[in-house]
């Protein structure tokens, strides 16, 4: 399994194009869904175009609005996979009502990339209720099951001390720490897992 794990895309850009060159991938299947709840999604463009700028040919599907027979193909079809921030119980509660979930996780078992920022990053752990804090997942009101991908053991803490989270970040770890293994992250770091190894890396100044 290859995958890329940040917190903010566009802070990760060099990191991330590193990461795509040594796989030799040109297209990019992009979900934006997280953020059709949220008020900013300012971050979903500057992903986009991050990835853009970079040379790549990015393919925007909004799983929540799309066709589900078009989603599963795509998703099939797709070398690279790239999921973006918002609310992630939202994310989860629509990939798994289009019965997505699974398909993307055995697709990574297979040998698809996989982005994932914020809570597209999240939602690779076993379990994503550790992020109650962080996020609202009354708006999820059909989620009843807050099961990952379980893509990798530990459980990723994006916006590490980074503003707006600042405090919900601190009290995340305060409340959690103890009791899962949790990988705080800012906005310029990222965790990459090739091989079965997890690197936690920093954007170059």
């Amino acid at each position: 399994m290859k995958l890329f794990l940040t917190s903010y895309l566009a802070g990760t850009k060099e990191l991330v194009q590193n990461f795509l060159t040594q796989n030799d991938i040109q297209e990019i299947l992009f979900i934006p869904t997280a953020a059709n709840v949220e008020e900013y999604r300012g971050y979903v463009d500057e992903g986009i175009a991050a990835l853009k700028e970079s040379g790549y040919d990015v393919t925007v599907l909004d799983i929540a609005t799309a066709p589900h027979s078009k989603s599963v193909q795509v998703i099939k079809n797709c070398t690279c996979l790239c999921t973006s921030g918002g609310n992630t119980f939202y994310l989860l509660q629509e990939l798994k009502r289009n019965g997505l979930l699974d398909l993307i996780k055995q697709r990574v078992r297979n040998g698809m990339l996989y982005i994932g920022e914020s809570a597209g990053a999240i939602i690779a752990c076993p379990d994503i209720s550790y992020n109650q804090i962080m996020d609202d997942k009354t708006i999820a009101t059909e989620l009843t099951n807050y099961s990952g991908m379980g893509l990798v053991d530990y459980y990723v803490l994006p916006h590490n001390g980074e503003f707006p989270f600042v405090e919900t970040t601190a009290q995340t770890i305060k409340i959690y720490s103890e009791k899962i293994n949790l990988i705080p992250l800012n906005n310029s770091q990222a965790v990459i897992v090739e091989n079965g190894v997890s690197s936690i890396l920093t954007e170059p100044l």
